[in-house]
């Protein structure tokens, strides 16, 4: 159901120590409930980050990367990555040359929808998903504000938004989203590159 949401606030949580140890964000909306982001789970196989959302009228969502440099990330990347929305699969795409924020932004599909969500800077992203005949559309913007103790995720939605939408949406706040950025895409674009050289010489 296509419903108006009052804008709302996520903030960091953390419980345990050592392997116990859990942490992400958590918040509550007037319309879904609260909301929980674990970033990362407690990670139970080898080579495997894994983010979850779940929590009040919102459809689980998982965000998981794989491979040999997840030993030395703590949150998973945009490389080698799944995401699962309701337990279906969320195909992603992305253009890793794009010149502008939208052009680098990701590309979803869910549901027969298509959204796309791109980075303002490593604090803020903003979620669309795009409209057609019956609907015009709705824009999940996530703002990161505050220093330290005082850290926040201000969740703003423009039109009239779906469950799925915001489980899209705030998902990513467990999620390394940097390269999405300007100087993170410089920096992978150099490392790609120094990569593809290093190959050439051995």
């Amino acid at each position: 159901m296509h419903t108006t949401v009052t804008p709302f606030t996520l903030r960091p949580w953390r419980e345990g120590k050592g392997y116990e140890r859990r942490a992400g964000w958590r918040g509550t909306s007037a319309e879904f409930g609260e909301v929980t982001v674990e970033a990362p789970l407690r990670q139970t196989v080898p080579e495997t980050v894994v983010s979850e959302l779940r929590g009040g009228r919102l459809p689980e969502a998982s965000y998981e990367a794989r491979g040999i440099h997840t030993d030395v990330i703590r949150l998973p990347t945009l490389n080698r990555s799944t995401l699962r929305l309701g337990g279906a699969l969320v195909p992603m795409e992305r253009n890793r040359f794009g010149v502008t924020a939208r052009q680098r932004g990701l590309r979803l599909r869910y549901g027969g929808d298509d959204y796309r969500l791109w980075a303002q800077n490593r604090r803020s992203w903003t979620l669309a998903r795009a409209a057609d005949a019956e609907d015009p559309g709705v824009r999940v913007a996530v703002r990161g504000a505050g220093r330290l103790g005082g850290r926040r995720l201000e969740v703003t939605v423009t039109g009239r938004a779906l469950a799925a939408d915001l489980a899209l949406a705030l998902v990513f706040a467990g999620v390394d989203r940097a390269a999405l950025t300007r100087g993170g895409a410089v920096r992978a674009a150099l490392s790609r590159g120094t990569g593809f050289w290093a190959e050439t010489q051995s």
